[in-house]
């Protein structure tokens, strides 16, 4: 349990961190994404952004942001080891290493749907600070508000097109992730990880954190727009919003949100793997194929 609760803490860094120091690149993101006709591209939102509100209304959405995302890092990176360990008993040593890639996209599937419930009302109140000019300028004077006109339902109609955009990202980020750091130490790494220092192993992480990144804004881009535009609008559905926007529409702000994921997964690697360095916690290498398989295979002597 300890470790698990460990592995929460260095969600909790990784994620809460991450997504804040990204605030303005995200506001403008957003923004990019509900109103595109006004902000055109990202160095227009920016100048435009600073315009109208000054440099410190880039950071609007600063706290539902830190409290949200630290949650769900909690949930995500600390769940995903507790899903990991249980598929991987359940399979079996062999079929475990055979099924790894599964392993990995099962797992993270099952953390993300419950870190998505508790980042749902956050996002929520985020991205209508973020999108919805004088509406509210904090967290503590939108939530209230958001209730009041819309009740509970305000701050979770965002959930289901938020597991669409989630769910799909976080299984592309641990999948590709394991599969990555497996790759570099194959065929790129002169070395075996276990004469590695330390340092040279956070570099590895980084880049493979990067890679996944790159990859995770792709797949969770269109129902990124979805999520952005709905919790501006009150009284819409995910269905009509996507109509709305059209095939074209939901990849606006993709190059953005590339460069905004892909540095974002990177840190969060390196901060969660410098976490388990910190605190000493088991960081096994990458999976090599059980003795008992190899035998089966005719790969052993």
């Amino acid at each position: 349990m300890k470790y698990y609760a460990l592995c929460g803490f260095g969600g909790i860094l990784s994620c809460g961190l991450t997504h804040t120091a990204i605030v303005p690149l995200d506001l403008v993101k957003c923004r990019l994404q509900v109103d595109p006709d006004k902000y055109k591209s990202i160095f227009k939102g920016f100048s435009i952004t600073i315009k109208e509100d000054g440099a410190r209304g880039l950071a609007k959405g600063w706290a539902p942001t830190f409290i949200g995302y630290s949650m769900q890092g909690l949930f995500k990176f600390g769940l995903y080891e507790v899903f990991k360990v249980l598929y991987s008993d359940t399979l079996g040593v062999e079929n475990a290493y055979l099924w790894r890639t599964s392993l990995y996209l099962a797992a993270s599937a099952s953390a993300e749907f419950f870190a998505d419930i508790v980042l749902a009302p956050m996002e929520a109140c985020k991205v209508r600070v973020q999108t919805q000019p004088g509406y509210a300028n904090t967290l503590r004077e939108c939530a209230p508000k958001m209730y009041a006109e819309e009740g509970l339902w305000a701050f979770y109609k965002g959930l289901a097109p938020l597991w669409m955009r989630q769910i799909p990202y976080t299984m592309m980020k641990f999948a590709c992730f394991e599969r990555t750091v497996e790759m570099l130490y194959k065929y790129v790494v002169p070395k075996p990880r276990s004469e590695c220092r330390k340092s040279e192993q956070l570099v590895v992480t980084f880049v493979a954190g990067y890679i996944a990144g790159v990859f995770c804004a792709i797949v969770s881009h269109p129902a990124d727009s979805v999520v952005s535009v709905l919790n501006k609008e009150s009284g819409s559905t995910a269905v009509e919003v996507l109509k709305k926007l059209g095939p074209i529409g939901v990849w606006k702000g993709l190059v953005a949100r590339i460069i905004m994921i892909g540095t974002l997964t990177a840190l969060q690697w390196f901060i969660y793997d410098s976490v388990k360095v910190y605190f000493r916690l088991p960081r096994p290498p990458p999976p090599a194929m059980p003795e008992s398989l190899k035998k089966k295979l005719g790969l052993s002597e």
